[in-house]
């Protein structure tokens, strides 16, 4: 199961950073999939490249929920506490993933700090949809809304073009969400960074337990749970007659 587990979170990783770094095929998720993760990235800073993430990756397929004291990607921004999860309801194929940042600084030509970013995707039986909240906006020059509408663009000349609440819709209905997208055009620095992403596949198809594949699930979990119960009373039963 580690393995399973292990290649799915490196490719989960592949996926996402291909799909918001590098431009390439949004991402595809399996239905009832999700990830999130606080930042991602690849930048390029006085002639040094550096790969940034998935930081706190979560996945539906584990683990549920990831977090970290602090986030520095040196020279472009940094933050404070920072949180990701993901989470399937098998019942329903309700699929959440979030992710959060505190004390966002664009330290980038001084650009200033964002108080807070918050990015979820949700899908459900009725599709899949994404958000993005800022809370305490003060970057130099640059008005940002809080509630930004999917695919907000602001250039800061000379510095960088910011796209808020990024939504990438593939053809299978993944969703891909970032919260704060740079794309760095200061001089001597190239490159783009992700800071709060989230991934949603569709909802996968309900499962009700009181027939199909439900019924023989709950048939299932019974028979583990009564299979020890009635050997165990057997042993006693033959240890009192012996």
């Amino acid at each position: 199961m580690y393995k399973r587990w292990l290649r799915h979170a490196c490719a989960t990783g592949v996926v996402v950073t291909a799909t918001l770094v590098v431009g390439a095929t949004p991402a595809v998720a399996e239905p009832g999939d999700g990830t999130a993760f606080v930042a991602v990235g690849a930048i390029s800073l006085l002639g040094q490249r550096t790969i940034v993430g998935p930081l706190a990756l979560s996945s539906t397929n584990g683990p549920g929920q990831a977090q970290v004291a602090s986030v520095d990607v040196s020279g472009v921004a940094t933050a404070g506490v920072a949180s990701s999860a993901a989470s399937r309801d098998d019942e329903t194929g309700v699929v959440h993933a979030e992710a959060s940042l505190a004390d966002v600084a664009v330290v980038l030509s001084g650009l200033g700090t964002i108080g807070a970013i918050k990015v979820t995707c949700d899908a459900t039986q009725a599709g899949v949809s994404g958000t993005t909240s800022l809370a305490d906006v003060a970057l130099t020059g640059v008005t940002l809304p809080l509630d930004p509408a999917p695919n907000t663009v602001v250039g800061v000349p000379g510095i960088a073009t910011i796209t808020l609440n990024e939504q990438i819709r593939a053809a299978d209905g993944t969703l891909t969400v970032g919260g704060v997208h740079l794309r760095l055009e200061a001089l001597g620095s190239g490159g783009d960074l992700v800071l709060g992403g989230a991934v949603c596949g569709v909802a996968a198809p309900p499962m009700p337990m009181a027939s199909g594949s439900g019924l023989w699930a709950g048939i299932g979990l019974l028979a583990l749970v009564a299979l020890p119960v009635g050997v165990t009373a057997i042993r006693r039963r033959r240890v009192d007659t012996a």
